[in-house]
């Protein structure tokens, strides 16, 4: 996820203008004194990059995930099915709202089983929320058939795979609300931040006044007379944000390119010797990272020892495993949901992570991908 990678004069200039242009750090009001709406200007650049209605930046991707589920009507005692391989901030939105997270196991995409969730869905189930980690998409094909026969509703937490793509539509688009994240490891980034997208007004309308306090920002009223139906609270984005996102988003094209080239290469040599992760049908990932897997204890630890001696990380496989699954998340899940991770668990000591990172050269990945064949 290398977006930091690539912060150069071009963020640097984007900042400064900010000072020369009446130095106003704040989304809203100041007209006179401004010469640029630069959140505003972002969101805008969003929805037509990424072929959705309606873009709102907001904090964080955690936020994000927050406000979304309750643009959906989450509220305390529901249940949110989501999956055991992910990050932790998925079940602390889930929790912050007092609402029950659900664990369904991972297939071998590493995202929701769908065999899993049609187990796991019941009367209590409000929403759905499958997460494309590292770049590839969830079979949202079969998700999708079984929440519209279940009537129930769809978030995509896409923080980890912007740029890929579903059926020709941009993962985070293709369901009833989705997010990205832009903090400091995604692919491209705001240092923090977060993005929610949708096609529904009344979705995007909830979440652009939940964020902001419930101001509805009538035209014809100040901010200081505007009017509220809702209570709010604040994960406004800030100017700052919205500047370096719209230099950020010019740079995802070459990323995207950067990334899939150096990945073939990977996935070429070692085809025909490890198990590689699922690429779903129907869907194309941003190609973030390559995985693959061995059940031999031995060579996986020979492997990871070869990668850190060429200062290539293992990402979230093994490195930062205990963030990235919910097994190990005993101080804010039931048992009953830790159990319900012990088969992704077990998957996930047999994978393997393979960042793919825009400064390290595509000759480098060849190489290092023979040697893992001689391991």
């Amino acid at each position: 996820m290398p977006g930091f990678e690539l912060i150069d004069y071009r963020e640097k200039t984007a900042l400064v203008d900010i000072f020369n242009q009446g130095s106003i750090f704040f989304r809203h009001g100041f007209d006179k004194i401004r010469k640029h709406f630069h959140v505003k200007e972002f969101e805008k650049e969003c929805e037509k990059y990424f072929k959705c209605k309606y873009c709102l930046l907001v904090s964080s991707g955690t936020a994000a995930i927050k406000i979304g589920l309750k643009s959906l009507g989450v509220k305390r005692g529901d249940q949110v099915i989501t999956q055991a391989f992910n990050f932790i901030a998925t079940i602390e939105a889930i929790l912050d709202l007092g609402a029950i997270p659900k664990i369904v196991d991972i297939d071998d995409s590493l995202n929701m089983c769908p065999i899993d969730l049609k187990k796991k869905i019941s009367k209590k189930t409000k929403v759905i929320l499958p997460v494309h980690m590292l770049g590839f998409s969830a079979n949202l094909k079969k998700i999708k058939l079984e929440a519209k026969k279940n009537k129930i509703r769809i978030l995509e937490d896409n923080c980890e795979a912007i740029g890929g793509k579903y059926q020709k539509l941009f993962l985070g688009t293709a369901c009833d609300i989705g997010i990205f994240s832009f903090d400091f490891g995604k692919i491209i980034t705001t240092g923090e931040g977060g993005l929610i997208l949708t096609n529904n007004k009344k979705l995007f309308n909830y979440c652009k006044e939940y964020h902001d306090h419930g101001h509805m920002n009538l035209k014809k009223y100040s901010r200081g007379n505007d009017k509220a139906r809702m209570a709010g609270f604040n994960y406004r984005a800030s100017e700052f944000q919205g500047a370096i996102g719209k230099v950020q988003l010019k740079k995802l094209n070459r990323l995207l390119v950067d990334h899939k080239k150096k990945y073939s290469k990977i996935y070429n040599i070692l085809k025909n010797n490890f198990l590689i992760r699922k690429i779903h049908k129907d869907t194309v990932p941003n190609y973030d990272t390559f995985i693959f897997f061995t059940k031999n204890k031995f060579q996986r630890k020979k492997i990871i020892e070869l990668l850190k001696i060429n200062k290539i990380g293992t990402k979230n496989l093994p490195d930062a495993m205990r963030w990235h699954c919910s097994y190990f998340w005993k101080h804010c899940l039931p048992q009953s949901e830790i159990k319900a991770s012990v088969q992704a668990k077990k998957k996930l000591e047999t994978a393997i992570a393979i960042p793919i990172n825009y400064k390290i050269s595509t000759a480098k990945y060849i190489k290092i991908a023979k040697e893992i064949l001689r391991v």
